[in-house]
């Protein structure tokens, strides 16, 4: 997610809707991504005027836009499918042209969309966001709309993507958080390096969770399910883990040498909370250079543990969280780093 706030008053003469997408709105959306991001946005679907049309129709993407009375895009947000579980929509990819900041398109958008759209698609039951933390503006956003930090993806984005509105000197970290809209009551094994800040995340979701601990070793011979996605712009190599097995060492050393060849720099491991075994998993990839990020409720159906490592860099300090959750979240997170940092500086 990302948008910026202008103090600037508009004109009393101003107006605008907001509403679904339509067709003939795909162009529009093109121009606000130009004037916003340049041709710096990773998503590159978003300067295809057909590829914004065919997502819409196929449900893979739901574009929310302000139009004012002319037709014109002002601003725009969206749901859409980034993991594995497809009931779980991801809400991002909001902006908002400069003139109208500060106009309450975004919060009109937001408010439409939960209160308007998301009832009328009872098939997304569970949504998401990933709010940049270069500011507080979307955490904020995402607060109010009664969402829950979960997790921290240190060093996701380029600076490069906010090149046109020098809103960041280097990579940007982005916070997770969720909103149940269907409950899914599960089991969770929670591994022991991590058993505490486990509990304390759970202990803010609404959903029901009955929380175990991990049990030792992983059967013998079991074969690892997993499979990787590169995000070239970013940099950004995320591996999903659906089951854990005695090779998830040499599964993981495979997939991050032919990242390797794709210069990425920031490595996501996700895996699935509903193995009894995790805690073996969690310990090959701490030996691995692999640090904390945080829950991902339903990102299997089951939950996911979010494992990340990085190869560039971190600005820890440049990170600004919103809430003393959040805050206590990225303690952890840092120190389990500094952990990281410590071992390698000593091999």
């Amino acid at each position: 997610m990302h948008v910026e706030e202008n103090q600037e008053p508009l004109p009393p003469e101003i107006d605008f809707c907001v509403d679904d997408f339509r067709p003939e709105d795909a162009e529009g959306l093109t121009r606000l991504f130009q004037s916003v991001y340049g041709d710096g946005y990773p998503i590159r679907l978003f300067y295809d005027p057909q590829a914004i049309i065919s997502a819409n129709a196929d449900g893979s993407y739901y574009s929310l836009v302000a139009r004012l009375s002319t037709g014109e895009i002002i601003g725009a947000q969206h749901l859409y499918r980034s993991a594995p579980y497809q009931a779980l929509y991801e809400w991002g990819v909001g902006l908002v042209l400069k003139e109208y900041r500060s106009a309450g398109v975004f919060s009109r958008l937001a408010v439409f969309l939960h209160d308007d759209f998301l009832p009328r698609t009872p098939h997304i039951e569970e949504v998401f966001g990933e709010s940049v933390c270069n500011h507080t503006h979307m955490q904020k956003a995402v607060l109010r709309c009664g969402y829950c930090e979960t997790a921290i993806e240190v060093a996701l984005m380029p600076s490069e993507a906010y090149r046109k509105e020098q809103s960041a000197a280097g990579r940007v970290a982005t916070i997770c958080s969720f909103h149940c809209r269907k409950p899914r009551p599960q089991l969770v094994y929670l591994p022991a390096a991590y058993d505490p800040e486990l509990r304390e995340i759970y202990s803010g979701l609404t959903d029901t969770r009955e929380l175990a601990s991990a049990v030792r070793g992983v059967s013998a011979g079991k074969a690892t399910k997993a499979e990787m996605s590169i995000f070239d712009f970013a940099q950004v190599a995320r591996i999903a883990v659906h089951e854990a097995g005695d090779d998830l060492g040499l599964c993981i050393a495979a997939h991050e040498e032919e990242a390797a060849t794709r210069k990425v720099v920031v490595f996501q491991v996700w895996l699935n909370l509903s193995e009894p075994w995790i805690d073996a998993a969690v310990e090959t990839l701490r030996a691995a250079g692999y640090f904390f990020g945080g829950v991902l409720p339903r990102w299997f159906d089951n939950d996911g543990l979010l494992m990340q490592k990085l190869l560039c860099p971190p600005d820890f300090d440049g990170i600004v969280p919103a809430s003393e959750r959040a805050n206590r979240l990225l303690e952890v997170i840092r120190s389990d780093w500094e952990r990281v940092a410590c071992i390698n500086q000593n091999r």
